[in-house]
């Protein structure tokens, strides 16, 4: 069966849509989730007083209330055929973790019964030493735990009940990315909260939200087995583009092709039962490209709401035929797919932190918080860029509409004439929204009609939109929490700071507003003219400013990864208490480890394919072409009029040489880092092997288009692009 049949034999076939509720979403959303409304059903009174203590206030549960817990969520679960149970956590991997044990246990007469108890709820014991621990745990040291985090609901998937967890050693090191996110926004929280009851003394918690915009690409699953490289590295590794790609721009908010159309209407109405508030979904610019939204929500459970979407789509895209793509880049010449983190603060009593206030105080506040991101953004910026790299990430950034792996901040140009003006003025001057003066005679305005009052810059990978920062460069595959946690850390550090400082101006007796103001000031001549930029960061002058301004430009990825260990960095983490700098260390070994070993297996799989593939396909097509000049010359006695198959069988040839040269050259460098005992030593030398991979795909590519087309061995971009 050739790959034209897959194509066919795909297309009829047709998908089995789960079984999905009736009704309107609010008949069912949030069914499998074990949310408040379940809470106040399920539990007595004492201990749903305890646990919603736990939730709102962080009030640690005793071993009775937990107990309690579980025997609601035990009802709740077995009335929706519940059998097994798991903690659900999420390792060092970007992917979770999930280890399912039955709800059976021996009933002392010779039967079974059902039995789920605090215990249960509260701790499971999975294996660390075999997850990504970057040496904290070794082979012999395996105890590892996982903890409930009660502040994200418990769920139902298939028949098993998930428990959203922590997953920590033995000794307490944190070996996940919900610790630390957890104790990011606990750290923004206390440094947030004695800045916002000056302006707001009903405030009592600061809360950090994420709005992920998750890009992806949907591919055929029969072409998708044809291609090697796709099926283990996610991405292809060769592949001439197609004539036609995303150059029309005739792909980006079409029509949605009726059989993705369907995945998409599958997929919000599994996330709608679990509580996922999907709402957005469009074509994006690439072919094959799409993208959905949710509403905002709180980080922590936004998170692991994300994660659970990834994992409906990579369920529902194979119930539908296709294979869903979370690579960033896994087509050369078209976008790549990022995960936009939109990110924003607000307090317990309603204000949003980021978003112009109603009052002159409030729209200082706003200015307050504003400057202090800014100020935390431009002082590590280089850790922030450091927090999205990946291997796979690297092929996405600055290509296309990704940004540039430069972190600078877009304010657009109101925002930058506000904070201009701010530098100006006296610093008693009130802060107004247009069109609602107060009575100075001196004003700062802020326009009215504020969400839209700036351009968009696609280029900026911090941009400000409104009334929160869309951190742009977060990967498509990648955990959101690895972004978040230094994010958050980086502005709870610039915020206790900020207050140190304010504290010395209001202990001078200066008044709230002026004092805050005077505080302001040397920062907003800091960063108007070094983090934030307005224009277009594809540009090699901009690298060339960025480099003047002091930001950083590094590109390779084990290098950015370097500046976790930098003593600013580590300081800055150890203050805020968001990692040990044991922690730091772990997982700086753990991005190297992974980044060696994603090159080491893309680099396998292109030499094998190049090797097992791409030559027999050219050497095949040769042995035409000299059949054909054999048969010619037996006919009429010479070559004349065979100059064309004369040129094709010299560039076989030369192509096949230069991509046998080149493979074995990429095994023996291979070979050399693999000897290499430094994590971050061999990591620097598979960039080094990475960046080579061009060098056989270039060959690989023009014979594409060379070799005869049925005896081309892989499904083409034109194939794997244009299939819906």
């Amino acid at each position: 069966m050739d790959r034209f049949d897959l194509v066919k034999e795909s297309f009829e076939k047709k998908a089995v849509a789960a079984e999905m509720p009736q009704g309107k979403p609010s008949d069912y959303f949030g069914e499998l989730v074990f949310d408040r409304n379940k809470m106040h059903r399920y539990l007595d009174a004492n201990t749903l007083a305890a646990l919603l203590d736990c939730i709102d206030n962080g009030k640690a549960l005793d071993r009775k209330t937990a107990d309690g817990v579980a025997r609601g969520i035990k009802e709740w679960a077995l009335e929706h055929h519940v059998t097994h149970v798991t903690h659900w956590f999420q390792p060092l991997t970007d992917t979770t973790a999930e280890k399912h044990d039955s709800l059976i246990e021996y009933d002392r007469k010779g039967g079974v019964i059902e039995s789920f108890d605090g215990r249960s709820l509260a701790q499971q014991e999975p294996d660390a030493s075999s997850f990504p621990n970057g040496g904290i745990r070794a082979t012999f040291e395996a105890r590892g735990y996982t903890a409930w985090d009660p502040t994200s609901p418990v769920f139902i998937q298939d028949d098993t009940l998930c428990i959203p967890t922590i997953f920590i050693s033995y000794t307490g090191e944190a070996l996940d990315y919900k610790t630390p996110l957890k104790r990011s926004i606990k750290a923004v929280s206390d440094a947030a909260l004695p800045i916002c009851r000056l302006f707001d003394p009903s405030a009592s918690k600061v809360l950090v939200y994420l709005g992920w915009e998750q890009e992806y690409f949907l591919v055929d699953e029969a072409l998708y087995a044809a291609r090697p490289d796709l099926m283990i590295t996610g991405r292809t590794l060769m592949g001439h583009s197609s004539s036609k790609n995303q150059q029309l721009d005739d792909h980006y908010f079409g029509s949605i092709p009726s059989r993705v159309a369907e995945f998409m209407r599958d997929l919000e109405l599994a996330g709608h039962r679990l509580g996922i508030p999907i709402k957005t979904r469009h074509n994006e610019v690439a072919p094959n490209q799409f993208e959905l939204a949710p509403i905002y929500g709180e980080a922590n459970l936004a998170n692991d709401q994300n994660l659970m979407v990834m994992n409906l789509m990579t369920k529902i895209a194979r119930k539908h035929g296709f294979v869903v793509l979370f690579h960033e880049k896994p087509f050369d010449g078209v976008n790549g797919s990022g995960k936009h983190n939109n990110w924003s603060l607000g307090t317990d009593s309603g204000t949003q932190l980021l978003a112009p206030g109603k009052s002159p105080m409030g729209n200082l506040q706003f200015i307050t918080f504003f400057v202090n991101v800014l100020a935390a953004v431009q002082r590590h910026n280089a850790l922030l860029k450091a927090s999205i790299a990946s291997a796979t990430n690297a092929h996405r950034l600055g290509a296309n509409e990704a940004p540039p792996a430069i972190v600078s901040a877009f304010l657009g140009k109101t925002m930058t004439d506000v904070l201009r003006k701010l530098l100006t003025v006296p610093s008693d001057t009130a802060i107004e929204i247009a069109g609602k003066k107060g009575t100075s005679l001196e004003l700062v305005e802020i326009p009215e009609i504020f969400v839209d009052n700036t351009d968009r810059n696609r280029t900026s990978p911090f941009a400000f939109t409104g009334n929160r920062f869309e951190f742009r460069a977060v990967g498509s595959s990648a955990n959101c929490a690895g972004a978040l946690t230094t994010l958050n850390a980086a502005v709870a550090e610039q915020l206790l700071d900020f207050k140190e400082k304010l504290d010395m101006e209001l202990a001078a007796g200066k008044a709230l507003n002026i004092a805050v103001m005077d505080t302001l000031k040397p920062l907003i001549a800091s960063v108007i003219d070094v983090i934030c930029f307005d224009g277009n960061g594809y540009t090699e002058e901009w690298r060339h400013e960025a480099e003047r301004r002091g930001l950083d430009t590094e590109t390779s990825v084990p290098e950015m990864i370097k500046v976790f260990s930098r003593p600013e960095s580590v300081a800055m983490f150890k203050r805020t208490g968001v990692f040990t700098e044991s922690e730091l260390n772990a997982r700086n070994e753990v991005k190297w480890e992974t980044y060696s070993k994603k090159v080491q297996i893309e680099s396998r799989v292109l030499v094998r394919m190049a090797i097992n593939h791409i030559i027999p396909a050219a050497v095949s097509y040769k042995s035409l072409l000299l059949k054909e000049l054999a048969a010619n010359k037996e006919v009429f006695g010479n070559l004349d009029g065979c100059a064309t198959e004369l040129a094709l069988v010299q560039k076989v040839n030369a192509y096949v040489e230069k991509i046998d040269d080149l493979a074995r050259e990429m095994k023996e460098a291979r070979k050399r880092a693999n000897a290499i005992e430094s994590e971050y030593e061999k990591a620097v030398a598979y960039h080094g092997i990475a960046e080579s991979f061009n060098g056989i795909r270039q060959p690989i590519d023009k014979l594409e288009e060379i070799v005869d087309n049925r005896l081309w061995p892989l499904p083409k971009y034109r194939e794997l692009l244009f299939i819906s």
